[in-house]
């Protein structure tokens, strides 16, 4: 199966969905079996009406689908949302794991990279690495002129 990459819309509405606590629970349970409404219901400190319209929150999101049978409306978690918002995920995952790294190779490197006098050394590092440099605070006017 292809996954395809959600829109901007399509993850702001997922993550608007799975930003509430009840949601991420009728989630859960829907991936787990098909489920009715009358059913999910019951297992939360709410009205009938609220979980319905938790679960319209979600079916707009695509991450559940209803399907009426007879008197009942069933709820069924829609995986093919659920693995592309879990893809997206991934991919900031794999992003913050790169950062990570890169910071830890420079912590156990011999600190080359940001030592004072380094050509492309930030100013602030060799200012701050500097003997008896001041301390400029961010945002400060370092001409010496007053606000």
């Amino acid at each position: 199966m292809v996954v395809q990459e959600l829109t901007e819309p399509e993850a702001d509405a997922v993550f608007h969905a799975l930003a509430d606590a009840t949601r991420r629970d009728i989630v859960r349970r829907a991936v787990r079996q098909e489920s009715s409404i009358s059913a999910l219901a019951v297992r939360y400190a709410m009205s009938f009406a609220a979980v319905q319209k938790h679960v319209a929150v979600l079916e707009r999101s695509g991450l559940i689908a209803k399907e009426r049978r007879g008197k009942e409306q069933i709820v069924r978690a829609n995986l093919e949302t659920i693995a592309r918002a879990n893809r997206l995920l991934g991919e900031f995952e794999a992003i913050w794991r790169d950062r990570a790294k890169r910071i830890e190779d420079l912590l156990e490197g011999d600190g080359a990279e940001l030592a004072p006098d380094a050509p492309n050394a930030p100013d602030a590092v060799r200012a701050a690495d500097a003997p008896d440099a001041p301390v400029q605070p961010s945002g400060s006017n370092t001409k010496g002129q007053e606000a």
